[in-house]
C-alpha cells in the first residue's frame, strides 16, 4: 500500500478529502506515493492559522529569524543528493540537474537569512521644521505561494524564503505533478522553529486551492509562477479583494546568432538554453534567430549536437535529457511537431516519441528550421525540448523579430561586437538579457522577471523581493525641544 503524504495545516499533518497518485515519468510503474488533497474548509483553517501566527512571527528577533532560515538552507544543501534524487524521480530532469536545483534552493534560504539582518530603513528631514521622517518596511501579512512543477523546489524556495525573511506567514500550494518535493521541503521547514501557522502546505488542484487562496479575503498577497492563462485567472481572483499579486508567466525567448559569433560557443549555448530541463522552463531559447551568413553551419552543428543528446531515465548515469513531465505534455509536444510540419517547417532532427527500457514519457529533442515568426509555434510557449530556427539578414531584423512577441522574459545575443551587444541590451524588450551566454541560468542575488505578458508585479529574487513581500510605512516625528 503506497504511503499517504499529508498537508501541513495549523501545525498538524492532515489528510484531505481525496488523494492523487504521484508516478515517475521515467517509469510509470514506479508509484512514488499518494498525496492528500485539501478542501475549502481546510483552506479556511489554514488562512485563520496564518493570520494568528503573524504577531508572534513578526516579533521573533532578527538573529533568531536569520538562524531559522539558515538552518533550512543548510539542510537543503546538505541533503541535496538525496532530495535531488527524489526531485528527478518525480519531475524527470536528469539527476545532476535535480541535485543542483535542491542545492540552489538551499542557497536561497541562506541568502534571505542573511537579508534578515539587512532590513535597514530610511530617514529624512521633513520640509516642516522640527519634524523627522522614518520610512521602514513591514510584512505584507499572509502570503499565498503558488508554485510550478518544472522547478518544484527552487521556485518555491525563492518565494517562501523572502516571504518568511520579511516576517510574513506563508501558505504554499505546490503543483500536483511534483508533490513529493513539496512535502520534503515542507517537512524541513516544519522542524525549523517557526511559530505554528507561520508556514503551511496545502496540496490540491489549482482550480480549487490556488483560486481559493487568490480570492480569499484573509490573504494579503499572492505570488504565482505558471502559464499566462492561469496567471490571468489568479490576477482576476486576487483583484476582487484588491489583493497584491506577483505573476511570473509565459515566455518565447529569442537567441540571436550574428555573423561574427563564435559558432561553437553559440551552439553549446543553444543546446543548454533550449534543451536542458527537457525544455520545460520559462527561460528556454525557443526561437533561434540566426544570421544567413552562418545559418547553414550553425544548423548543421546544432542538429548534430541535439541528435547526440542522450535521452533516458532521469536517474541513469549519462542521461542528458529526461522524460517530459506527463503523457499529456508529451502528446502536446508531438502535436506541435505535426503542426510545425503542416505550416512548412522542417524537423531536421528528433520530434518523435522514444521507447526506453522503462515505460515513460520520452521524446527525442527536436530542431525545426525554415520557420517564420508568424508561425504559431513561434508565438506560443511550448514548454518542450523543441527549438525553431529563423533565418535573419541583419541585426536590425533580428532585433525586430526578437521584440515581435507578446512575451518579454529573456533574450540573448552572440556577437563579438561590443557596440552591437550594447545596443541589444538597451533595446530588446525583455526583463533579462544575456550576451554570449545561454538564456537559461540566473543568479539568486539579483532581480528576475520579465515584461509584457511574461510578468506582472514586482521583481523576484535579490533585494528586489522586498518590493513584493513588504509594505512601506512612513512615520512623522516631532521630537520637541530638549529640556
Amino acid at each position: 500500500m503506497a504511503e499517504l503524504h499529508k498537508n501541513l495545516i495549523a501545525g498538524h499533518w492532515e489528510e484531505g478529502t481525496a488523494s492523487v497518485e504521484n508516478r515517475n515519468p521515467s517509469d510509470v510503474s514506479d508509484l512514488i506515493g499518494l498525496y492528500a488533497q485539501a478542501d475549502a474548509a481546510q483552506l479556511d483553517v489554514a488562512v485563520q492559522s496564518a493570520r494568528e501566527a503573524l504577531p508572534g512571527w513578526r516579533q521573533v528577533g532578527l538573529e533568531r529569524r536569520q538562524a531559522i532560515l539558515d538552518q533550512i538552507g543548510r539542510e537543503l544543501m546538505d541533503r541535496s543528493e538525496e532530495l535531488g534524487q527524489l526531485l528527478s524521480r518525480e519531475e524527470g530532469k536528469p539527476l545532476a540537474e535535480g541535485k543542483g536545483e535542491v542545492y540552489r534552493a538551499g542557497q536561497f534560504f541562506a541568502y534571505y537569512g542573511a537579508e534578515v539582518l539587512r532590513q535597514i530603513g530610511e530617514n529624512a528631514d521633513s520640509v516642516r521644521p522640527g519634524i523627522e521622517i522614518d520610512m521602514r518596511r513591514e510584512p505584507m501579512g499572509v502570503v499565498a505561494v503558488i508554485s510550478p512543477w518544472n522547478f518544484p523546489t527552487a521556485t518555491a524556495s525563492w518565494k517562501i524564503a523572502p516571504a518568511l525573511a520579511f516576517g510574513n506567514s506563508v501558505i504554499w500550494k505546490p503543483a500536483n505533478q511534483t508533490p513529493a518535493s513539496a512535502c520534503a521541503l515542507a517537512e524541513i521547514i516544519s522542524r525549523a522553529g517557526l511559530p505554528v501557522g507561520a508556514f503551511q502546505l496545502l496540496m490540491g488542484p489549482g482550480s480549487a486551492i490556488g483560486n481559493g487562496l487568490a480570492s480569499h479575503p484573509g490573504v494579503d498577497a499572492v505570488t504565482f509562477t505558471g502559464s499566462y492563462p492561469v496567471g490571468r485567472q489568479v490576477a482576476i481572483a486576487a483583484s476582487a479583494n484588491l489583493t497584491k499579486y506577483q505573476l511570473e508567466l509565459g515566455s518565447k525567448n529569442a537567441l540571436l546568432v550574428m555573423e561574427d559569433a563564435d559558432i561553437d560557443l553559440a551552439v553549446a549555448a543553444a543546446v543548454a538554453g533550449a534543451y536542458s530541463g527537457t525544455g520545460q522552463k520559462c527561460t528556454a531559447s525557443s526561437r533561434l534567430l540566426v544570421h544567413d551568413a552562418v545559418h547553414d553551419v550553425f544548423v548543421e552543428k546544432l542538429s548534430s549536437a541535439v541528435a547526440a543528446l542522450k535521452v533516458g531515465h532521469a536517474l541513469n548515469e549519462g542521461t542528458q535529457i529526461g522524460p517530459v513531465v506527463s503523457e499529456e505534455q508529451l502528446q502536446s509536444n508531438l502535436d506541435w511537431i505535426v503542426r510545425a510540419r503542416q505550416a512548412g517547417a522542417e524537423c531536421v532532427t528528433g520530434g518523435n516519441r522514444l521507447e526506453r527500457a522503462h515505460q515513460g514519457f520520452y521524446m527525442a529533442p527536436a530542431l525545426l528550421t525554415g520557420t517564420t515568426n508568424d508561425m504559431d509555434f513561434n508565438r506560443e510557449e511550448l514548454f518542450a525540448p523543441v527549438a525553431a530556427v529563423q533565418k535573419i539578414g541583419s541585426y536590425d531584423e533580428g532585433l525586430t523579430i526578437a521584440n515581435d512577441t507578446e512575451f518579454g522574459l529573456v533574450a540573448g545575443i552572440f556577437t563579438r561586437s561590443l557596440a552591437r551587444a550594447t545596443h541589444f541590451r538597451r533595446n530588446v524588450e525583455t526583463g533579462c538579457v544575456t550576451v554570449n551566454l545561454p538564456t537559461a541560468g540566473t543568479d539568486y542575488h539579483v532581480p528576475f522577471g520579465g515584461r509584457k505578458n511574461s510578468s506582472s508585479g514586482p521583481r523576484e529574487q535579490g533585494r528586489a523581493a522586498a518590493e513584493f513581500y513588504t509594505q512601506v510605512k512612513t512615520a512623522y516625528i516631532r521630537a520637541g525641544e530638549p529640556e
